[in-house]
């Protein structure tokens, strides 16, 4: 049985965070939509698999990441420290392993999957958006 949660004054930030449009999630829709593309969000395109948004068109499923919960390479914890560290450990361990699995049943499902960390919107969200967009002429192209 897993350990229980510690309440820590450090933690309190993270209670009540938004799991759906999130401001680089707004800003990433926004700028695809201001490249005239077209798109749903929340629908899901696989049992169990829902992504940011989809641009059904293409069928092109987009997910933005953000960097602590699903371990960006530059910005996520290399290592955890204090009481909950064996818990966070898990809790991003378990999230990568749902984003791998999201990928294979959205591919499966004849989906081409994005995947944008929220830095990369936060540092530059037109270069974001002209990924997603190169994604989609790329799928078209492929038809």
């Amino acid at each position: 049985m897993p350990a229980a949660w510690t309440q820590t004054v450090k933690g309190q930030h993270l209670r009540g965070r938004r799991t759906r449009n999130t401001k680089p999630e707004v800003a990433l829709r926004s700028a695809v939509h201001g490249l005239g593309l077209r798109f749903r969000i929340h629908r899901s395109v696989a049992p169990r698999c829902t992504p940011d948004f989809v641009l059904p068109q293409y069928r092109l499923a987009v997910f933005v990441d953000g960097c602590f919960w699903h371990g960006c390479p530059a910005h996520s914890p290399v290592q955890f420290r204090g009481p909950n560290a064996e818990q966070w450990k898990r809790k991003l361990a378990t999230n990568r392993a749902r984003d791998q699995r999201n990928n294979q049943a959205a591919e499966a499902a004849g989906w081409q999957v994005v995947r944008v960390w929220e830095c990369e919107i936060r540092r530059d969200t037109a270069a974001a958006a002209d990924r997603v967009l190169a994604a989609a002429r790329n799928r078209r192209a492929g038809s």
